[in-house]
């Protein structure tokens, strides 16, 4: 009773520092419409807080203000017929907004891989690699809440499954009950920045920011973010080894199969150990020791393989040569012309009818005149003057033969030689093998067991990770068809995994059968949660809309603009103050609310400040991590309360989690201050 008396006095205060300013300096004796669009912004938020559903309190105030509005300005008997006019209008809008249709398929996908029974083994085998590292069961959930994050971008399925799987074995293992929660709500809700992040689809659909290069520009900051909570993570358990008891040499070891326990006692290398193993030993098929030789190298030969890509890549022959003869010569024979690489004038294309052509606007333009009507072009102004016209008909062939045959002669030529590799490329293959020597004298079969432990839950997950980011990030598909690839990846590796399971303890046709059935309960439950969490976006997006245009209508964004213009801010001081007023609604509002709502306020003010959109929304997908982790609204928290043994109280929780809260406002400063860390990915692939 004292908690949530405690909780409710936090919320009222918070509505106190709302509502008073409002009553106070709300000039109610002559109030214009912009006056009525701050109100109405403000009992938004302070309805929201109540408990009322954010969409349908969105659509109600924004249906109420624009009747005022309407009714004041127009005829009021047509108020009504305009307010139903732009509800339908605002609904349509959203309705055809294609990128929205990402949303469900990423949930789709996120839900199918939650189910695919991967993400056990995958904290089972990260903590057993991670043993010797300090904290390492709060280090392999972190890493295990990074990965599943770029698998989906759900952070209640996250936060919920860690706490089920890493919660209980943290709190066996002796660790304190404020770090192991900290640890899974930190590391679950990095679904919200790292890609496929939902928050950025809602974002850039709300901003009008390309949702690829969205997801290019988070991949590093969601790695420095999950990086900084790893090194947290580590600091603390080397300064209170108390707090994260290493585990015991028996919680470290593996069953080890029976050829690795007949090849361990001849030694301890594993890869030496099946090597010899081809040659012939009692109890081990050479077939065998060829397999497991070929999984043993296998890290050898990716290493190999990144190499080679990059050696190519560096030493490549650069394509420069003198192509002024096959400008001329392409454009004699196509009518197609071709900057030179020096910038400098080109003969004109012929035009058929006439031969003659006048130059093109600028020395350095290639756009060929639009024609007259006449069939003649008048002489636009050029620093160059008039250029000598090109020679056509039969004159053209006879000059483009020659120059065509020595430029073909000559290309080859210059394309013959191949760059020197660079200091940095031999570095890093030195870097390489030394690498895979210290890995492979060290790979015992204890070792090796949990290397293929790693390979079997994490190599299928990175494969459908890379294919559907990597095909986003490149170009290969919109994030609407990598969405839609993604989930049918889900769907397999669910009913692969699946079959496995069941094929282990009933071989036979029977596990196709269970497969089956268990599968079609899979579709049926992760079909009917993607339908509940797309319905709640879509509403949104459709509240967003009708109350954005009663703001618009009623002139309170206009206001608002007005007076941050008249702060006279720097655009240093305008990004710190948006984050701020972003960082305390974090408290009060979920991330949803914060976009729809406050979104459409700060994007128009944006380029009064000469601020790229593209980054002002890393900094808010990083800044809103915060509304999972603040609280009292802090839904991470109540995620894992559902889910944590009895004795967890949620005041643990919300302990455990400020020290990462603080580490969020490190990592945005650190974006803040070096922005190549988000900006430089997309500039290289996009810009």
């Amino acid at each position: 009773m004292i908690k949530m008396r405690k909780e409710l006095w936090f919320g009222f205060s918070i509505m106190a520092l709302i509502v008073i300013p409002v009553l106070f300096l709300t000039p109610w004796t002559s109030m214009t419409n912009g006056h009525l669009g701050l109100l109405m912004l403000a009992l938004v938020v302070v309805a929201i807080m109540l408990g009322f559903p954010t969409a349908f309190t969105l659509m109600g105030m924004g249906v109420l203000f624009a009747w005022f509005f309407y009714r004041s300005t127009s005829n009021p008997d047509q108020a009504v017929d305009h307010v139903l006019n732009l509800m339908v209008q605002r609904a349509y809008g959203v309705m055809s907004n294609d990128v929205l249709i990402a949303v469900p398929l990423f949930v789709f996908m996120g839900y199918l891989v939650e189910r695919a029974a991967l993400i056990e083994k995958l904290f089972k085998s990260l903590h057993l690699a991670m043993a010797r590292v300090p904290g390492s069961l709060a280090v392999a959930t972190i890493v295990t809440c990074a990965i599943f994050a770029t698998a989906t971008g759900i952070v209640g399925a996250v936060v919920t499954l860690m706490g089920l799987l890493a919660m209980p074995a943290m709190l066996k293992a002796g660790y304190k009950t404020q770090i192991a929660a900290g640890a899974v709500t930190a590391g679950g809700c990095l679904g919200i920045l790292i890609p496929p992040s939902v928050l950025l689809i809602v974002y850039g659909a709300t901003a009008g920011v390309s949702v690829v290069q969205l997801y290019a520009g988070a991949f590093f900051p969601g790695l420095m973010l999950a990086a900084l909570y790893v090194g947290y993570v580590i600091i603390v358990a080397l300064i209170k080894p108390e707090w994260m008891p290493a585990l015991s040499e028996s919680e470290r070891r593996v069953d080890l199969p029976a050829f690795a326990a007949t090849l361990s006692s001849r030694g301890r290398n594993a890869l030496v150990g099946l090597a010899g193993a081809l040659r012939g030993v009692p109890g081990v098929s050479s077939a065998t020791a060829a397999g497991q030789l070929l999984v043993a190298l296998l890290p050898a030969l990716a290493v190999a393989g990144v190499l080679a890509l990059t050696y190519s890549a560096v030493t490549a022959p650069l394509q420069e040569s003198d192509t002024s003869g096959l400008v001329e010569a392409g454009s004699a024979s196509t009518q197609d012309s071709a900057p030179e690489a020096s910038g400098g004038l080109q003969e004109p294309q012929a035009e058929s009818g006439t031969g003659l052509q006048e130059p093109p606007p600028s020395s350095t333009g290639l756009q060929e005149p639009p024609p007259s009507s006449s069939g003649l072009q008048e002489p636009p102004a050029s620093s160059t003057g008039l250029q000598e016209p090109k020679p056509s008909g039969t004159e053209q062939a006879a000059v483009a033969a020659p120059v065509a045959a020595e430029a073909a002669g000559a290309a080859p030529a210059a394309l013959a030689e191949p760059r020197p590799a660079p200091a940095w490329f031999w570095g890093l293959l030195a870097g390489g093998v030394a690498l895979l020597a210290v890995l492979y004298a060290l790979w015992t079969w204890q070792r090796f067991e949990i290397f293929k432990m790693l390979l079997s839950s994490f190599f299928p997950l990175a494969v459908l990770i890379l294919a559907v980011l990597g095909s986003i990030v490149f170009g290969l598909a919109t994030p609407t068809e990598a969405a839609a690839v993604g989930a049918f990846g889900g769907f397999i590796l669910a009913a692969a995994y699946r079959f496995v399971a069941h094929y282990r303890g009933n071989p036979g046709l029977a596990a196709v059968g269970s497969t089956t059935r268990e599968i079609g309960v899979i579709i049926k439950e992760s079909s009917f949660l993607t339908a509940k969490t797309s319905a709640m976006v879509c509403w949104l997006f459709v509240g967003s809309a009708i109350f954005s245009a009663a703001f618009a209508l009623l002139g309170g964004q206009e206001i608002i603009e007005k007076w941050v213009l008249s702060l006279g801010l720097t655009p240093i001081q305008f990004l710190i103050l948006a984050q701020l007023i972003i960082f305390i609604l974090g408290w009060p509002l979920e991330w949803t609310e914060i976009i729809v709502i406050f979104m459409p306020i700060f994007i128009p003010l944006l380029p009064k400040f000469g601020i790229d959109p593209l980054f002002f929304g890393l900094l808010v997908a990083l800044n809103l991590q915060t509304a999972f982790l603040s609280p009292p609204v802090a839904m991470a928290a109540f995620y894992l309360k559902g889910v944590s043994p009895p004795h967890v109280t949620l005041n643990q929780i919300f302990g455990g989690m400020l020290p990462f809260m603080g580490i969020q406002i490190i990592a945005l400063i650190l974006l803040y201050m070096f922005p190549g860390i988000g900006m430089w990915l997309p500039e290289v692939l996009y810009r």
